[in-house]
């Protein structure tokens, strides 16, 4: 698949890459490793019905498809898009969970669940899992799930509060009697929640996200010792009350630098965060970005809390995929 506007990306040094690893849009990132041992990447739909891509090393992607065709998307919400999927190993099967929204509709958009058998799909739309005025939460978008002392919860929300709701043992409903939990405030959008060391970091995205160069997005976290918090920042301030710790922040090549994926851990135990950036050099849309993530005193630090331009590789051992 070829991108218009993208020109050839000068040589990386040998145990290099260089960001943006994919220099077109690809908002909203979520990732998961398939039984093949690949990664497999979908973002909010830029390119229509939801792009996926495949990659063996976080650096080198390729388009591979689309989770749905014209006949298959997701259409609760009329004229609705499909924003910011996440993506799950539930089981057996693939379960991406998805926002259906327009722009401004804050109290018609939704929460929707699709599964498929295989990453790179084709995925069968369930349909609708709840509706912002159903639910009561306004603008009920950004889903993410996790599993935690065997219990499935789904957390979302977007500058009206972080909400979270328990789901059924199969991951596809609200648990009976589940009652939306605020979980953190007003500042954040794109949640992201990863467990470590006895803690839970709440990774989120705050300031504007959709500006071009003038987009102010900044991928912040707080932590808590429980699934649904207290979240604080360093200093022991609520997320609640909107405080939290900086991770990535804008500099002289990238903006908006926010709404992180899933972190990997390569084959040297070092972690790994995508997500998205404007590119100064390339300011149409958001391009796909990679930074390693080091931990120092209990807290996820990128290198000067900016995007890197060039910086070491993931380290991954060399294995035979079989790749269909």
């Amino acid at each position: 698949m070829t991108h218009e506007g993208v020109g050839p990306r000068p040589a990386d040094p040998q145990g290099a890459y260089r960001n943006p690893v994919v220099n077109y849009s690809l908002p909203d990132p979520t990732v998961v490793r398939g039984d093949d041992g690949l990664f497999y990447l979908y973002a909010t739909e830029n390119i229509p019905n939801v792009p996926i891509h495949r990659s063996r090393d976080l650096v080198n992607w390729e388009f591979i498809g689309t989770a749905f065709d014209n006949a298959t998307r997701p259409d609760f919400e009329p004229q609705g898009h499909v924003w910011a999927p996440d993506i799950n190993r539930i089981g057996d099967r693939y379960v991406m969970y998805y926002s259906m929204s327009r722009w401004g509709g804050e109290w018609t958009c939704g929460i929707g669940i699709a599964v498929a058998d295989r990453p790179e799909g084709p995925f069968d739309d369930l349909g609708m899992l709840f509706r912002s005025n159903e639910i009561g939460v306004q603008n009920s978008i950004d889903p993410f799930y996790i599993e935690d002392d065997g219990h499935k919860y789904l957390f979302w929300g977007s500058f009206r509060g972080i909400h979270a709701i328990e789901l059924t043992d199969d991951g596809l409903a609200v648990a009976q009697g589940a009652k939306p939990q605020q979980i953190a405030g007003t500042a954040y959008e794109g949640t992201y929640i990863h467990k470590r060391g006895g803690y839970y970091y709440l990774f989120a995205s705050t300031g504007s996200c959709c500006e071009g160069l003038k987009s102010s997005y900044t991928t912040v976290v707080g932590r808590s010792k429980y699934l649904m918090g207290p979240y604080t920042d360093r200093a022991g301030r609520p997320m609640a009350d909107n405080h939290h710790e900086v991770v990535i922040h804008g500099n002289h090549d990238f903006a908006g630098t926010g709404h992180n994926a899933e972190l990997v851990t390569d084959d040297k135990g070092q972690t790994w965060i995508l997500y998205h950036a404007v590119s100064r050099a390339n300011p149409d849309g958001r391009v796909l970005m990679l930074d390693r993530v080091t931990w120092r005193k209990g807290w996820p630090e990128v290198r000067g809390a900016e995007p890197s331009r060039l910086a070491e590789r993931p380290a991954w051992k060399h294995r035979t995929r079989k790749q269909d």
